[in-house]
């Protein structure tokens, strides 16, 4: 087996577990667009031009409580600007795509990053590995999108349990990671903020907000303690 065969059948193997929650959730996607009332044709075309899951489906729930165009790109925009640090990060591993990494942009999601980057890390760079992943991710996503748009309003997402399929993906992307110790402090940490906050608070919507912002304090100060002990 040549390497390009050999790196197709890694890339491959590797994001179809991962391509199997997105699918998932782009299902879920699918049928809360139906019922929002949009139509087949809108639904699918958001996924092929936009494929972006936190957006697409932020952007149905603010349609269906009436949000202005302008505080709907407003929103998106936002949600999205982590994916200038993700492109910034796996640039240096698709240099060799050249004039073609435009392209690969398009397919820079938490999860293309996540491989991509440890890809990148331990064989240098490797946009075919790249594109495998974000493409295996695409077609999922695009599919299940169409197919949860054709059911529509025959199920239930919550019923079925298709909303639990982003958590699991990301806990799925968290766990490789957790090999040093600031980060294993930074997971539990944040674990504990956010059962200890929804115990007391259920429901709050700063609950994200503060775990996020004390959590990876304490893996820095765990950090710290390491290099000086």
């Amino acid at each position: 087996m040549n390497e390009k065969k050999r790196t197709i059948k890694t890339g491959f193997a590797e994001a179809l577990p991962l391509a199997i929650a997105i699918a998932a959730y782009g299902l879920s996607y699918g049928v809360l667009a139906t019922q929002a009332k949009l139509s087949l044709l809108a639904a699918v075309v958001m996924s092929l031009l936009v494929f972006s899951g936190s957006v697409q489906l932020v952007t149905v729930a603010m349609l269906t409580a009436g949000a202005s165009l302008t505080s709907i790109l407003f929103t998106c925009v936002l949600l999205n600007l982590r994916n200038l640090l993700y492109g910034a990060a796996l640039a240096e591993g698709l240099t060799p795509a050249k004039k073609w990494r435009w392209l690969f942009s398009f397919g820079v999601s938490d999860e293309s990053f996540v491989l991509g980057s440890s890809r990148f890390q331990k064989y240098g760079p490797d946009p075919l590995y790249f594109a495998i992943v974000a493409g295996t991710f695409y077609l999922a996503w695009v599919f299940s999108s169409l197919i949860g748009a054709l059911i529509g309003n025959q199920i239930d997402p919550q019923k079925w349990g298709l909303d639990l399929a982003f958590p699991i993906t990301f806990a799925a992307l968290l766990i490789p990671s957790l090999t040093e110790k600031p980060v294993i402090a930074t997971a539990l940490t944040a674990t504990g903020i956010a059962i200890g906050l929804e115990y007391v608070m259920p429901g709050n919507e700063l609950t994200i907000m503060i775990t996020g912002v004390l959590s990876p304090l304490v893996g820095l100060y765990v950090k710290r303690r390491s290099q000086y002990a």
